[in-house]
């Protein structure tokens, strides 16, 4: 088959004259296609993105500081010495001594005079809080 002039729409594979059937203007005296400008609509877009996902990010690293910290507090507590079974949910005290090892008590620290470390609670997931 003849090549068709370029302001004929005609598809080759169907074997039909198709111009009617586009979504655009098919000859000379079509409206102008143009482009929709979207480079504000992409550029306010990633500043939001960028700042949600900053946001999140800082608030994941806040929450692993405090896992990393209470980790720790976790790792003294049960390498410091003690003599009870801890019950779930008193508030325990954590002492070190002079020669740098750790005690928990049930004394608090107004009623003694151990050098004090924090307080702590432990939950049912037998984790140890901090007691503020």
């Amino acid at each position: 088959m003849s090549k068709k002039p370029d302001n004929v729409v005609y598809d080759e594979d169907l074997q039909v004259y198709n111009a009617k059937s586009l979504a655009f203007g098919t000859n000379i005296t079509a409206p102008k296609i143009e482009l929709t400008d979207i480079s504000n609509w992409k550029n306010n877009t990633v500043s939001k993105v960028n700042h949600l996902l900053s946001a999140r990010f800082e608030n994941l690293q806040e929450e692993y500081k405090k896992l990393q910290e209470q980790y720790e507090y976790n790792q003294l507590i049960y390498e410091a010495k003690f003599n009870f079974e801890p019950i779930i949910g008193n508030t325990y005290h954590l002492y070190k001594k002079a020669d740098k090892t750790t005690f928990l008590s049930i004394l608090a620290p107004n009623e003694c005079n151990f050098d004090y470390i924090k307080s702590f609670k432990l939950n049912v997931d037998q984790i140890w809080e901090i007691v503020n």
